[in-house]
C-alpha cells in the first residue's frame, strides 16, 4: 500500500482505495507490473487478460510507463467483442487495445476475439483452446454500471458457467452504458450480442484485479461489496476471491466509505 491509498479486505477480497482515478490507474498499474515481472521471472512469460471501456484510461496509460517489463514476453489477451462490428469500428474493443495498449508496447503476441468471426461457435472454440493453453497470470477487469464483469451481464452470468468463452445477449443496462460512454449514437446502434470470457474463467488468473473508478460505478461497487454474492450482481463474486484486489476511487467508493474508516452499518457482509 503507498502513502496515498488505503486497504481494506471485504470476504476475501483485497479492497484499495485511491483518492482519484489517477493516483488508482498508477496503483493498479504498479500491482499489475509486478505480476508481470513475477510470471515472467518463474516461467520465462507472462499470460494476461486485459479489459477496455472508458474506465480503463489512466490504468492503461500508466501500466505502458511501468518499468521493467520486458513486454517482449508477455502474451495479451482481451475478455469480449461485439458481434457483427469489425476490428477497425471505432467501438471495436480490438481497435480500442490496439490504440491504446498494443501500438504501445512490444508484446510477444496478443489474441483478439473476433466479433465478426463467419462461425461465432467456432470462433469461441478457438478462444477457449488458446485460453486453456495460456493460463493468465493477469487479468485486469473491470466492473460495469449493471455490475458485470466483461460481457457477463445478471441475466446470462453463471459462477460455475461449463463454457470459458460464449457468445451472450446484451442487456438493456449494458447497452444504454456504451451509448453513455459515447462509444454509440444511441441504444439502437449498440450490438445485441457479445463474444464474452465467462466468470470462471476470468477468475482463474493467478492475479485477478478489478479497476473501477468513477461515480457512476457507485451503485454497483455498494452491491458488490454489501449485496447478496448472486448474479444479480455479477461483481459480487469477487468477494469469494483471495487473489483478487479491488482498485476504487473516492467516487466509485463513496457508498462504502466506512469500510476504511471502520465505522459501523455496513450491511449483510460475507
Amino acid at each position: 500500500m503507498s502513502a496515498t491509498t488505503r486497504d481494506t479486505v471485504v470476504g476475501q477480497l483485497h479492497v484499495r482505495l485511491a483518492p482519484d482515478a489517477h493516483v488508482l490507474g498508477a496503483a493498479a498499474a504498479q500491482h499489475a507490473a509486478a505480476a508481470l515481472r513475477d510470471a515472467i521471472a518463474t516461467r520465462g512469460r507472462a499470460h494476461a487478460m486485459f479489459a477496455t471501456g472508458n474506465s480503463q484510461f489512466e490504468f492503461l496509460d500508466a501500466l505502458v510507463t511501468e518499468p521493467r517489463v520486458d513486454w517482449t514476453r508477455v502474451v495479451g489477451f482481451h475478455m469480449d467483442e461485439y458481434v457483427g462490428i469489425g476490428a477497425d469500428h471505432p467501438a471495436s474493443f480490438r481497435r480500442y487495445l490496439r490504440e491504446r495498449l498494443v501500438s504501445r508496447v512490444p508484446f510477444a503476441a496478443f489474441h483478439y476475439v473476433d466479433g465478426d468471426a463467419p462461425d461465432l461457435d467456432a470462433e469461441c472454440d478457438r478462444y477457449a483452446a488458446l485460453l486453456r493453453t495460456h493460463p493468465l497470470d493477469l487479468c485486469c477487469l473491470g466492473v460495469g454500471e449493471n455490475g458485470h464483469l466483461a460481457f457477463n451481464d445478471p441475466p446470462v452470468a453463471d459462477f460455475a458457467d461449463p463454457l470459458d468463452v460464449k457468445v451472450v445477449e446484451l442487456d438493456d443496462a449494458c447497452r444504454r452504458q456504451q451509448v453513455g460512454e459515447g462509444h454509440f449514437p444511441d441504444v439502437a446502434a449498440v450490438p445485441t450480442h457479445a463474444i464474452t470470457v465467462t466468470i470462471p474463467a476470468l477468475l482463474r488468473a493467478s492475479v485477478v484485479l478489478a479497476i473501477v473508478p468513477e461515480a457512476r460505478k457507485r451503485e454497483p461497487v455498494q452491491r458488490a461489496l454489501v449485496g447478496a454474492i448472486e448474479t444479480a450482481c455479477p461483481a459480487s463474486i469477487l468477494r469469494e476471491q483471495p487473489h483478487a484486489t479491488l482498485y476504487l476511487d473516492e467516487e466509485s467508493a463513496r457508498g462504502v466509505s466506512y469500510f476504511f474508516d471502520g465505522t459501523e452499518g455496513r450491511g449483510p457482509v460475507r
